[in-house]
Order: C-alpha cells, then sequence, then structure tokens
C-alpha cells in the first residue's frame, strides 16, 4: 500500500515493515551465499570452456582475414554498424513524436521474450533489437572465419553461440521486464525468495550451480513414481536385479531384460502408469527383469567396462536364465547400455555364447565418426580435464554430466529456468520427467574414460576393434536379430548416427525405427498418449537421407510395433512366473534399494 502527500508517493507502515524484513533476510541469505561460494570445493578448470588458445587462434585468423581480403571483414563492420545506427534513430524518431511507444517489430519470435512490453515499450524493445543485432553480428564474424581447421571452427561456432545466450537481456534482472513485474507485484518478495532458491540450489550441490529443475519433495519412489510391482531377485556389487510380477495368466517364454542407462536411473522406463513402458510390456505378456544400476562413490574408481559387462550384464543373463529355466533371453539396452550391450553381443559371439535371442537397441551409439553436437566436448583439452576430475575425485560426479548435457540446450535447460527461480523467485514444478532428471548417478573413473577415449575419440567399436577382455570387440560380431530404435531430434545420439552404427552390424535381421520428438519423449511414447509418430523402412542399405525421403509414417506409438516384433522372437506362452525361485530369495519390493542412492559430488 502506498499513500500520496505533499512530497510524493509514500509507502505505507505495511510496506515498510515488508521492505524491513526482507532487507534483513537478504542479510541474513548473503551471509550464506558468502560461505557457500568460499567453501566451495575446487574443480578442474578445463571443464569451464574451451581452451582459452582456441579463442587466440580465432582473433589471429580474423586478423588474416583482414589482411587478406578486408573488403570482407570491412564489410561485416559497416553491416553492424549500420544495423546499429538503424535501429537508434528509428527508436528517436518514435520518442520525439512524443509516442511511448516502439517502432514496428516485424521480426521473428523468440520464447524468451514473450512478455509483450518487448515488443510495445520503447525501452525493452531497444534493448531486444541491439541484443539481436550484436548477436547476429558475433554469429556472422564466427561463420566468416577461414584460417580454422573444421574441428576448431564446430568449437569455435560452439562457444559464441554460448556467449550469445548467456548475455541475452532476459538473463539480467535490469532488462528482463517479468522479473522486475514480479518485483513490484510482491513488493521485493520474490526477489527475496530467488535469492533464496539460488543458495539452496549452490549448497545442495557444494558450491556448484546446478539449477534445481523439480521439485524433489513432491515424488517419493515406489509411491508415485517407479510403482510398478516387482521385486528385487538379485543383488551385486554393480547392480540389483528388478523381475516384475505378471499380470496376465500365461506370458512368452523367452523372458526380456532390460539394460538401463546408468548415466541416470533406470525409473525413466517407469515413471507413472500412464506411461512406464516397464508396466506395459508386463501387460503384453511379458515376463521383464530391468537391471538397476549401482550409483557409484569413489570406491568404484577401478570399476571399467569390463566389469558393467561381466557383472552387469552377464550375470543378469546367467540368474535369468536360473530363474525362468530357458537358455536364452531377449535384450534391450538403452543409450550407454545400448552401446555396451553392442560390446556384450561381440564378446558372446567370440566366445561362441548364444544366450541373447534378439537384441533392441533404443537411442544407441555404437559409430562416432560423427560426433555432432558434442564435439566441442570430446577435444583432447576437454577430455584432459576430465581425467584430471576423474583423478582427483575417482569418478566423474554426476553434475559434471549434468551439465554437458544441459548445455546443448541452454536456454531451456539452464536460462530459462534459472530466471523463474532465482528472478522471479518461482518453485520448482512437480514434474516427473524433471525430477528424473535431476537424479543423476555419477560414473566410475575407468569406465568413463575408456567410453571417452576408445569409444567416441577413438571409434574403436566401429573400426579396428575395442579390446576388452582380452577380445577385440567390433560391431561386425554383432549377428543376432535386432530392432534399433532412434528418435528424430535427438540431439544426444542423433538418429542418423544410431542408423550408421546399425548398418555396420553383422545381423541380416535388422528392423530400424525413427520416432518422432527427442531422446527421452520419442522413447517414453505410450499408445494411450498418441502424440508421436515414427517412420519404417526396410531397406537399411540406403544412405539415411534416402532411407527417410523413402520411409513409411505410421501416427501414433511405435511401441505396438516392437512389441509384435518382440513377440515373434519370443516363444510360445507358458504359465506366469512368480518373482524369484527356489534358489533367488526376494531381497526386497521394486524399485529396489540401489536406484535410492543419490550421486556425491
Amino acid at each position: 500500500m502506498t499513500t500520496k502527500s505533499d512530497e510524493g508517493v509514500v509507502p505505507s507502515g505495511e510496506t515498510l515493515e515488508k521492505m524491513t524484513q526482507n532487507l534483513k533476510k537478504v542479510e541474513v541469505l548473503s551471509e550464506r551465499l558468502q560461505r557457500v561460494l568460499t567453501q566451495k570445493q575446487g574443480h578442474n578448470a578445463a571443464l569451464d570452456g574451451p581452451n582459452q588458445e582456441l579463442f587466440g587462434r580465432a582473433a589471429q585468423a580474423y586478423w588474416a582475414e583482414m589482411m587478406h581480403n578486408p573488403a570482407k571483414v570491412l564489410e561485416h563492420q559497416m553491416s553492424y554498424w549500420s544495423d546499429t545506427m538503424k535501429h537508434f534513430v528509428q527508436a528517436q524518431q518514435v520518442l520525439a513524436q512524443g509516442k511511448l511507444a516502439a517502432p514496428e517489430d516485424p521480426g521473428p519470435k523468440d520464447k524468451r521474450f514473450a512478455n509483450p512490453l518487448w515488443d510495445t515499450h520503447p525501452y525493452f524493445n531497444y534493448v531486444k533489437q541491439q541484443y539481436l543485432i550484436n548477436a547476429q553480428a558475433l554469429q556472422t564474424a564466427v561463420e566468416d572465419v577461414t584460417e580454422l581447421d573444421d574441428l576448431e571452427k564446430t568449437r569455435l561456432n560452439y562457444f559464441a553461440k554460448q556467449i550469445v545466450d548467456m548475455m541475452s537481456p532476459t538473463n539480467f534482472l535490469a532488462t528482463n521486464p517479468d522479473a522486475l513485474e514480479k518485483a513490484i507485484e510482491t513488493e521485493g518478495q520474490s526477489l527475496v525468495q530467488g535469492l533464496e532458491n539460488l543458495i539452496s540450489d549452490l549448497e545442495a550441490n557444494n558450491g556448484e550451480l546446478v539449477v534445481k529443475l523439480a521439485d524433489e519433495n513432491a515424488f517419493e519412489l515406489g509411491r508415485n513414481i517407479a510403482t510398478t510391482p516387482g521385486k528385487v531377485v538379485y543383488r551385486n556389487r554393480m547392480m540389483e536385479l528388478v523381475q516384475y510380477t505378471p499380470t496376465t495368466e500365461q506370458v512368452y517364454k523367452t523372458p526380456l531384460v532390460i539394460f538401463p542407462p546408468w548415466i541416470n536411473k533406470f525409473y525413466i522406463l517407469d515413471l507413472k502408469e500412464q506411461n512406464s513402458m516397464v508396466k506395459w510390456a508386463v501387460e503384453q505378456g511379458q515376463t521383464v527383469f530391468v537391471v538397476s544400476w549401482i550409483n557409484p562413490d569413489p570406491t568404484y574408481r577401478d570399476v571399467g567396462m569390463e566389469d558393467y559387462i561381466e557383472e552387469g550384464y552377464l550375470a543378469a543373463i546367467r540368474e535369468i536364465k536360473e530363474i525362468c529355466g530357458e537358455k536364452q533371453v531377449n535384450a534391450v539396452g538403452y543409450c550407454i547400455a545400448g552401446t555396451t550391450l553392442a560390446l556384450t553381443l561381440s564378446l558372446m559371439k567370440q566366445r561362441g555364447d548364444k544366450s541373447i535371442r534378439s537384441a533392441t537397441f533404443f537411442t544407441a551409439l555404437t559409430d562416432f565418426s560423427d560426433q555432432g553436437e558434442f564435439t566441442p566436448f570430446l577435444t583432447n583439452d576437454f577430455i584432459d580435464g576430465i581425467e584430471a576430475e576423474i583423478e582427483d575425485k575417482g569418478m566423474l560426479p554426476s553434475v559434471i554430466m549434468a551439465r554437458t548435457f544441459s548445455f546443448l540446450r541452454s536456454n531451456d535447460l539452464i536460462y530459462g529456468p534459472a530466471i523463474k527461480s532465482y528472478m522471479m523467485g518461482h518453485a520448482p514444478p512437480a514434474f516427473d520427467l524433471l525430477y528424473w532428471n535431476g537424479d543423476g548417478a555419477n560414473l566410475p573413473g575407468k569406465m568413463a574414460m575408456q567410453y571417452l577415449r576408445g569409444l567416441c575419440q577413438r571409434n574403436e567399436l566401429a573400426g579396428d576393434g575395442f579390446e576388452l577382455l582380452g577380445h577385440k570387440l567390433t560391431l561386425t560380431d554383432v549377428d543376432v536379430p535386432l530392432c534399433a530404435v532412434a528418435c528424430e531430434t535427438d540431439h544426444i545420439a542423433a538418429w542418423k548416427d544410431s542408423y550408421r552404427g546399425v548398418q555396420k552390424m553383422g545381423s541380416k535381421d535388422k528392423t530400424f525405427i525413427m520416432t518422432q520428438s527427442g531422446h527421452i519423449a520419442g522413447i517414453v511414447n505410450p499408445p494411450t498418449r498418441n502424440k508421436y509418430g515414427h517412420y519404417t523402412n526396410p531397406d537399411m542399405k540406403l544412405e539415411y537421407q534416402d532411407w527417410h525421403a523413402r520411409a513409411d509414417f505410421h501416427d501414433g506409438s511405435w511401441w505396438p510395433l516392437w512389441g509384435d516384433w518382440l513377440k515373434k522372437r519370443s516363444g510360445r506362452k507358458v504359465k506366469a512366473r512368480i518373482p524369484g525361485d527356489s534358489t533367488h530369495e526376494i531381497l526386497c519390493d521394486a524399485p529396489g534399494t540401489y536406484v535410492a542412492i543419490k550421486a556425491t559430488v
């Protein structure tokens, strides 16, 4: 409340009291902020960005261009100054006419600038337009640098984009109308709550700034997520094996085991009843097992890919065969677990082990010849930084993986949530997918470096072979019937790269499905939602562009198509199997204990 006096607008007593309380809160919060920042443990600086020599080489290349082709550089400068001056004059003309309004704004829409004030208010419109002019000038300058090789050019483009995104006026309080309106509306309370949110996130991550994306108190494993009934029937140091309770009187003879990625928790496939792939597979008459990986701590420093194969994949297959009394299983590998499933199949082929009847790969990369959007993170300076971090901690902390993936979509996964939380004081939403996304997992040191050096950097699996357990593992050894599912807009495992790896596998029975959407939503796409369609084409000899151009499009989820494919490779029906057997006691209810272990920083 405010009142008018001869001296102008005067805040009411109630407002002054609230302001005083907020100032006291800010003082306390500032002390907490200072404390958490001074106590922050150091980490390797190489992980914060590129080697600074990259920008030095870019500057040298730009000045070399100035010497060899001055007209192009001058054209850049003149275009930039022309756009800037034109923009300034337009704004001045409108103000000179006595209009408190912005000039015409026909440019493309950007969801960051959704507030009408960006288009109607002269100040905010000027700030927005100048930002867009600056961004375009920087992007053009980078694109036209010719003295860098393709790798350095890719990296420079990536980091230039990060600078452009970071400098958006929406990221600063003084130039964000949404945040300013909220501060006025709440008499500053939103800013106090935003500071509280910022400090809480820093304290929760040992001084590392990781924006909390979801309300962590809104979900509980086994209560409102990961609720499909089942039992843990086996456990070792690497994983728990969950067998799910059947819901049909009969099941298919060949059991199904799902290997989820150990970068995240397995319950992405069992979030809620409405979108649980685990529940759906059980309802289709499959005997479903899921591996729940340990969330490793520094004592797992020397655990490598070979341990995931021997004590994860092969151990799970052995125990499932014993429980079900079968000689074979059908296996699924998701993301990095799909990559490792390919390694396992090659090893089993060379050992003469035919325990896997069919294999399904969800968004799995096996040929890393094109590193795509991950190129900036797979150069030696960045990997050297990770190696130093691992040497210090014994593991790759989940916060580093989360930050890497987030920067691929920084406006959606970093700046947007940060604005809502820190500037506007909003509480994180109760969103199950974002809760899962924030429930990360660490990676053992040895395994992380094997993956990054041998598979990603040197592409050994798709080349001469990845040496492991005394064998050279190759894609040509993967000769079981296989189905691969990739996602059209996947920024983690691009579908064309997944397709290329499947092409190199030795199987003569291949099915490839490309679903709409991305790495998670494309996979977690239940038939009841009818949201995303999918593409199929049996001719896998085609280049990926031709495969897509000639593919048939189908409305709705790909799950039923895969379910029919799987049934044909699952044998006859038998009496439904209750979890466990006489030699496998029930250790606990699903989802188990390993999935509840939080990542250490």
